[in-house]
């Protein structure tokens, strides 16, 4: 493939926030810290608007997010971690399981997050005795913002680059060698992270699809991997990994998504049901 006379040299960018004496403080920790306040902000907005909810009345109250936050970001953070260990790298923790707790070298998997904080949601709302799918679509509604930063910050990390390509904002990554290469992780800020919280948010607030419940949620997650899907097309496997099934195409990624899409549309279907019944 030939070199792109207009790629885009990589911006000097230190993986390094600020140095707190012998303590580094990495943007990929910043991100995930912005990501989860970030969302309660927005959540406790959405629960305050009752004309959105069904009846006119929110399925919990602000407080009870305040309280969720700490749920939200162990969900998050032990469950995308412990995602990535079992669904991409297993083999090299098991070897020196010291790395388990080195996450500012990045290696968090969206699915695993996604199921620890669909985890921390049940357990929550059982305790709390709140409507499961009220806390569902909540988080729902804001998840985009923080799947958008925190591909800022694989960017940042120079990690989950793309394929070589001569686009003409193909981007040299010094870590992933000369070639000019698609920049998928700010493809993927992008698709996961604006294009699905603005496909949300007009859902929720002209459609008004919060007064259906379960269907933002659904929406959420078959946004989400329809968007993963698509990137994958131009974001380089695992090493590891490499592409699966025999294929030279499937990746990991479209494996744990695909199941994603059917989920979601089958949520927003019956949703939709259960709403025209009451």
């Amino acid at each position: 493939m030939p070199i792109s006379l207009s790629a885009l040299a990589f911006p000097n960018i230190d993986p390094v926030a600020i140095n707190l004496g012998p303590v580094p403080i990495h943007w990929y920790g910043i991100g995930y810290v912005v990501s989860i306040l970030l969302g309660w902000w927005v959540s406790k907005r959405l629960v305050s608007q009752p004309s959105l909810w069904r009846n006119n009345t929110p399925p919990l109250k602000g407080e009870d997010l305040d309280d969720f936050l700490m749920w939200a970001a162990l969900g998050i953070v032990l469950g995308g971690r412990l995602g990535y260990i079992l669904f991409y790298d297993l083999p090299i923790y098991l070897a020196d399981p010291s790395q388990i707790v080195a996450v500012w070298h990045g290696g968090m998997s969206f699915h695993g997050g996604l199921l620890g904080v669909v985890l921390a949601i049940i357990v929550f709302t059982r305790k709390r005795n709140i409507p499961l799918f009220g806390l569902i679509d909540t988080m729902a509604a804001v998840a985009p913002i923080g799947i958008g930063i925190v591909r800022i910050a694989n960017f940042i990390n120079q990690e989950l680059w793309g394929k070589p390509t001569d686009v003409p904002w193909a981007v040299i990554f010094p870590a992933a060698g000369p070639e000019p290469r698609h920049p998928s992780q700010l493809y993927e800020a992008a698709l996961e992270g604006l294009v699905l919280f603005l496909v949300l948010w007009v859902l929720i607030h002209v459609f008004r699809k919060l007064k259906s419940p379960g269907f933002i949620g659904g929406a959420f997650i078959t946004g989400y991997g329809i968007s993963r899907i698509i990137v994958e097309f131009y974001r380089v496997p695992d090493a590891q990994l490499g592409y699966q099934l025999g294929t030279d195409w499937i990746t990991r990624g479209m494996i744990l998504s695909l199941p994603m899409v059917l989920i979601g549309v089958i949520a927003m279907i019956w949703a939709s049901r259960v709403s025209r019944l009451k």
